[in-house]
C-alpha cells in the first residue's frame, strides 16, 4: 500500500490510457463497451479503478460489457448514466455522474447503483487507505 491516497486521472477518451495511469482512479467520458475496456486490458500497468459512461446501454448492453472484462483482470469498474453526464467529458462524469452498474470488485469496494461518481471514488480510496 502506498503512503498517499490514489490520484484521479480524467481521460475524455479511454484510448489515452497508458502505464502512467497505473494506480490512479480513472474517470473517462468513453462508453464502457468491449472496445473501450480493451484499452485498459492492453495497458501493461493497470489503474486502480475505472469509471465509464454507460452510453445509454445499447443493444445487448454493449455500452457496459467492459465491466466484466475488467472484472476478469481484477480492476474495479463502474458505469455512470449518460443522462447524468455528457459522453466524452470526463470532468462532467466526475462532477455529475450517477452510477448505473458496476462489476463485483467495485461492489466489494462499497459502490452501488445511484451513487455519485465522486462518492464512489471515496469508496475506492477508503478501501485502499482504510485509516
Amino acid at each position: 500500500m502506498s503512503s498517499q491516497p490514489p490520484s484521479i486521472s480524467l481521460l475524455d477518451s479511454i484510448a489515452l490510457i497508458d502505464s502512467s495511469h497505473a494506480g490512479t482512479i480513472v474517470v473517462t467520458g468513453s462508453h464502457g463497451g468491449r472496445s473501450a475496456a480493451g484499452f485498459v486490458v492492453d495497458v501493461s500497468k493497470k489503474p486502480l479503478a475505472v469509471f465509464f459512461n454507460d452510453a445509454g446501454g445499447g443493444k445487448d448492453d454493449a455500452g457496459k460489457v467492459g465491466l466484466g472484462m475488467l472484472q476478469a483482470i481484477g480492476v474495479p469498474a463502474a458505469c455512470y448514466s449518460h443522462m447524468s453526464a455528457r459522453i466524452g467529458d470526463a470532468q462532467d462524469g466526475l462532477e455529475n455522474g450517477i452510477l448505473t452498474d458496476m462489476n463485483d470488485f467495485a461492489r466489494l469496494a462499497g459502490m452501488k447503483e445511484d451513487l455519485q461518481v465522486s462518492e464512489a471514488i471515496r469508496c475506492v480510496k477508503k478501501s485502499e487507505h482504510p485509516d
